[in-house]
């Protein structure tokens, strides 16, 4: 390969003794070699502190202190990253064992590079799921943890938006899309995701935050927001009746079929 920059991985944690070492384990084992890992702890409580310092001689950075949440623990990681490309996978995530071999050889004339995403539930695999940026004004159509920022874009357009608790990667990702950054798409599973993370059990508000972000940055089509808006609070309490009342194979069947973005088994 050519094209060998070096790539920042950044992971923030808080108490997560449960799954932080297959997270480390899914980075430092990379079949691409020339990476960079940080990772930010918010100050837990627990054993995560202990599993990161089984690793410390391996990774490039890390720190264990108090923080204002999720968007400025992605930012302090970003502060020390050095890469010139950047991933970020959180605690409860993990990569496959070539992502970023997969992502270094489709993303050097691009700024951004995404892929699909392998969600899992109960330690099973669930489904898997398309992403595409062509979507992405209208709904949250590409999946974070697959993500890899050019770190020349963080650097022209600014950082994660510490208003937002939930939504803070749709907003980078909107802006950098309205920037007229370049997004490259790689068919393959980038990262592995489990189901039961913030997003699932915040997702109202990080429906609200979404509507203000598209409002944002589309003031001229607040109607057609607020619209999509009801529609998606709608379809997503229809999906958690329906998996509620062991019926989620309706919702599954809908998403290979139908849906925009499709699923995958």
């Amino acid at each position: 390969m050519s094209y060998s920059p070096l790539v920042s991985v950044i992971t923030i944690v808080y108490n997560g003794e449960n799954h932080i070492e297959q997270t480390i384990n899914s980075v430092l084992n990379q079949s691409y070699k020339n990476i960079e890992y940080i990772i930010i702890d918010g100050g837990s409580k627990d054993n995560t502190v202990s599993i990161i310092k089984k690793y410390q001689a391996r990774i490039a950075y890390w720190v264990s202190e108090s923080d204002a949440g999720i968007s400025d623990a992605f930012n302090k990681g970003l502060a020390k990253a050095a890469g010139e490309i950047v991933g970020i996978i959180n605690a409860d995530d993990w990569y496959e064992i070539n992502t970023i071999s997969l992502v270094v050889t489709a993303i050097e004339s691009y700024d951004v590079a995404y892929g699909y995403v392998q969600y899992w539930t109960d330690f099973k695999k669930s489904f898997k799921q398309k992403s595409d940026v062509a979507y992405l004004e209208q709904q949250v159509s590409v999946i974070h943890p697959t993500v890899f920022v050019k770190k020349t874009c963080y650097d022209r357009f600014g950082v994660f938006n510490k208003n937002y608790k939930c939504a803070m990667d749709y907003e980078l990702l909107l802006r950098l899309k309205v920037n007229h950054c370049k997004f490259v798409y790689i068919p393959s599973v980038l990262a592995n995701m489990r189901w039961e993370g913030l997003s699932d059990q915040r997702w109202m508000l990080g429906c609200r935050e979404t509507l203000k972000i598209k409002n944002h940055y589309f003031t001229e089509r607040k109607f057609g927001n607020y619209v999509y808006f009801y529609k998606n609070v709608v379809a997503i309490s229809v999906i958690k009746f329906f998996e509620k009342i062991h019926l989620g194979f309706l919702i599954r069947f809908y998403r290979q079929k139908f849906s925009r973005l499709k699923t995958y088994n």
